[in-house]
């Protein structure tokens, strides 16, 4: 069954905390699909201070959560919905699903998750509510029970490749949140890239004054970072088009901690571009193609200039399609696809 057909003129109530305005592609994507969406930030605030602090020390907010998540029960009271789309659950309290679910009891709900759940302990509390959940991270899938799915990208990166006249700018993107050991790894990359001719740039993100205090403080990965670097705004999308279709190869850096694949991955494949990244867990996927990727060892960095000066390969044309946004919400609510990424993984 096609993805309109199930959500014509369906409700849903849609959390996602804003991520680099990707909660309101998914929110336009279900919109054009048909659906009728109510989208709330999981935040009661999406200043830097509030996410600093839900972040560090969230007990401290519970208060102002507690607040803002009943008034989201009165303001919902007399609708009625067909599913319930949680995405990431970082904030949302176990009292407002419970009496959610007594509100809406044959509401269908979804979770799904792009972040670890040893960085995200409240999404671990409240899966109990979920009929269908789903995580990025292979391993968390198994150890919690949850469907495996891997992340997506955003239609505009499918036009970047077609512009095959545009100029490169850039040999090396790196385009990412600073955190952990990426300055190091980033650092190091770049050192070579200027030692071989080989153009590059990077865009260091931090989500707040607050947590570059707190992890200045209290991160001994971060002291390295310099803090005329970052950056306290994120990228819009015609920003984010434009560095792909000035660069090639991009680079991506997970979290040493987190064996899922980063959506830097997927907007890569999405946009045509190589790939250079220290996640070895790629090498299980279904379109990994060592032309087209090469991994890494973040304590030990070997590159070499033909994987530059090799173009890129195609893949199937039929991974292009899953990958992308309506690939992804197809597989959480029309037919759940986990053995298409990794073999041995339910």
């Amino acid at each position: 069954m096609m993805i309109e057909e199930v959500l014509k003129n369906k409700n849903i109530l849609f959390f996602s905390v804003q991520t680099f305005n990707l909660e309101k592609e998914i929110l336009s994507k279900l919109q054009q699909l048909g659906a009728n969406v109510d989208y709330y930030d999981e935040r009661p605030s999406n200043n830097n201070f509030t996410k600093g602090i839900i972040r560090i020390k969230r007990d401290l907010l519970q208060i102002k959560i507690n607040k803002y998540y009943s008034k989201i029960l009165l303001d919902i009271s007399n609708k009625k919905y067909d599913y319930l789309f949680v995405n990431k659950g970082e904030v949302v309290p176990e009292f407002f699903l419970n009496e959610f679910k007594k509100q809406q009891p044959h509401c269908h709900c979804i979770f799904y998750t792009w972040d670890s759940f040893s960085n995200n302990k409240n999404a671990v509390a409240i899966l109990k509510y979920f009929h269908e959940k789903f995580s990025f991270d292979s391993d968390d899938a198994v150890k919690f029970g949850l469907k495996f799915r891997p992340l997506f990208y955003l239609d505009f990166y499918q036009d970047i490749h077609v512009d095959s006249k545009a100029e490169i700018k850039n040999d090396l993107l790196f385009l990412g949140t600073a955190h952990s050991d990426r300055y190091r790894i980033s650092s190091n990359i770049v050192d070579w890239c200027n030692k071989n001719d080989i153009k590059s740039y990077c865009y260091y993100y931090m989500q707040g004054k607050l947590v570059y205090i707190y992890k200045k403080l209290f991160d001994k990965t971060f002291k390295d970072f310099e803090y005329k670097k970052l950056s306290f705004e994120s990228l819009k999308a015609k920003d984010l088009f434009q560095l792909y279709q000035d660069s090639k190869v991009i680079l991506d850096i997970n979290h040493p901690g987190q064996k899922g694949l980063t959506m830097r991955t997927f907007e890569a494949i999405g946009a045509r571009r190589k790939i250079i990244t220290t996640n070895s867990e790629i090498r299980k996927y279904k379109f990994y193609d060592p032309n087209n990727i090469l991994i890494v060892d973040r304590e030990n960095i070997v590159l070499n200039k033909q994987f530059f000066e090799s173009e890129y390969k195609d893949i199937e044309s039929t991974l292009y399609e899953r990958m992308s946004l309506r690939g992804w919400l197809t597989c959480l609510f029309v037919k759940n696809e986990p053995n298409i990424w990794v073999e041995g993984i339910n």
